[in-house]
Parts: C-alpha cells; sequence; structure tokens
C-alpha cells in the first residue's frame, strides 16, 4: 500500500507498454518534491515503515484468490513505440475522483493499475474518510472489506505521528505532507479475459515541506503489481505487493527549498492515466 512504505521507497512499475498522460487534473494536494542532498533518514521511522508494508503485503496476500489467469500470447501493448497511443479513448467517468471505466483488454488492465497506483500513493491515504474511500473505490469488494480494518491499525495515530501528522493525518501548521506516485511504465505480466496481473513502476514524492521538518521530501523508485480481476465492469484489485526499484543513476539537480516544494505542490495537479 501507499503507506509510510513511500518514505524509504516508493516507486514501481516496470515494463514493456507505458502509459501516456491524457488528462491533466486540477487541485494540488501536499505533493511535490526536490532531490536532498546530504540527507540522513531516520532508521527508527523506516523500521516502522517496514513493519507496516510487511503487514499491507501479509493482508493482500491472504487474500489472494486462486489465479486462474494465463499468459496472453498475443501481447496486444505497443512494441516498437511504446508511448505511441493506441487510439483508445481515455476514461471518461470516475468513481470518488478516481477514474473508473476501463476497456475489457490488456490496455484497460494497465490504464488502471497506473491510476490506481496514483490513488493508493496520495496524501489521501492518510486520512481515514479518503483512505476508506480510496480502497472501496479501487479495490474488489472481499477484498475491500478485509482491507479497512487492518489499514486502520496500520495508519494508527502513532505511526502518523512519526510522519509528523496529527491523529488526523494533518500535517503542522505552516508545513505540507508530500505523497504522491508518478507511474513511468506498465507491463502485464499476465492476462484473461476476467483477471490480470500488471506491474507498474512508478517514482513517489514522499516527506514533509516546511522550515521545521527533519524529513524534507526525497524521490524513491519501486515496482507495483496489481493483481486485477473484471467485477461489475471495470477492474478491481483482489491483491497487490510492492518491491524497490529498479532507480536509475541520481542526477545532479539542486534541491529546492521548502518554500519552493510547497509552492508547486499547491499550483500543480496530479495526472490520470490511459494510452
Amino acid at each position: 500500500m501507499s503507506l509510510g512504505d513511500e518514505y524509504e521507497n516508493t516507486s514501481g512499475y516496470g515494463g514493456t507498454g507505458q502509459t501516456r498522460t491524457r488528462m491533466p487534473e486540477s487541485g494540488g494536494g501536499p505533493h511535490g518534491g526536490g532531490r536532498r542532498g546530504g540527507r540522513t533518514s531516520s532508521r527508527s521511522l523506516v523500521t516502522v515503515v517496514g513493519v507496516v508494508v510487511l503487514l499491507i503485503a501479509a493482508i493482500a496476500f491472504a487474500n489472494r484468490g486462486g489465479d486462474d489467469s494465463s499468459t496472453d500470447e498475443a501481447d496486444d501493448s505497443p512494441q516498437a513505440a511504446a508511448t505511441a497511443p493506441s487510439g483508445k479513448k481515455p476514461v471518461r467517468s470516475a468513481n470518488a475522483g478516481i477514474p473508473s471505466g476501463f476497456a475489457h483488454d490488456r490496455q484497460g488492465a494497465e490504464s488502471a493499475a497506473a491510476n490506481y497506483a496514483v490513488a493508493l500513493g496520495s496524501d489521501g491515504m492518510f486520512k481515514k474518510d479518503s483512505r476508506h474511500t480510496i480502497v472501496d473505490a479501487i479495490y474488489a469488494p472481499a477484498a475491500a472489506a478485509d482491507l479497512q480494518g487492518a489499514m486502520d491499525q496500520a495508519y494508527s495515530a502513532d505511526f502518523l505521528s512519526k510522519l509528523g501528522l496529527d491523529a488526523d493525518g494533518n500535517p503542522p501548521q505552516g508545513s505540507t505532507f508530500v505523497s504522491r506516485t508518478m507511474p513511468v511504465g506498465t507491463k502485464v505480466e499476465q492476462f484473461s479475459d476476467n483477471n490480470a496481473k500488471v506491474a507498474v513502476w512508478y517514482m513517489g514524492l514522499i516527506g514533509m515541506s516546511g522550515e521545521s521538518s527533519t524529513d524534507p521530501v526525497s524521490t524513491t523508485w519501486k515496482t507495483w503489481t496489481f493483481d486485477l480481476q473484471w467485477t461489475d465492469g471495470d477492474w478491481k484489485i483482489a491483491a497487490d505487493s510492492q518491491k524497490d526499484g529498479p532507480a536509475p543513476v541520481p542526477g545532479d539537480n539542486q534541491a529546492a527549498s521548502s518554500e519552493d516544494i510547497s509552492k508547486a505542490v499547491e499550483e500543480y495537479g496530479g495526472f490520470t492515466y490511459a494510452r
């Protein structure tokens, strides 16, 4: 899940078929980020994050049903021109502000996985009401019911305080909490008519932007793999898992100030993704 897992490493997609940005959405949450040089991370925080990630991974594994998906030999994902549009219209509908109504094919599954990674990596996951809305919108009903209670325990007041947030998931006055995932590409690992396994390679931003912050916004890279089911006319998550990387060599960009990061978060909205 998104949790503080992103605090240490928050990225993940990888693959042959890659998504193309289609529709910018308005609004900016508390997100954005620059690379910080010479930053020392908190080992205690990393330990807490690791425990939360293992908890969510264990829940997802327990909810995993029988895998009746099969590898589809006819891969309709783009090959030579991976970022070329397919000609299919991007999704227009939304469920709780999250794109929905994905096509019942491989590309629809890839687009769903990319958008779900964005939703699960958002700062909305750190507030109970918005977290429940997100989970109910993108998980299959049985998986959502099993996850809600466990997630509430994982996003405890103690955990949130270690991220600099209060018990309701709010940052201190004058600070901006940042949590975003930006898909880089997708890969269909398995596909059948009603099941798909899609890996999403993404870069994440996580941290607190503010003058008193001890954990400034930094970038992380991960691969998020979703087991999707075709449920009630749309792709829904049945289970998911994450792993670190692949991470590129860090660039030489100068880290921005907290003021610049906070301003960027407010001015730049996120995206929906579709081929």
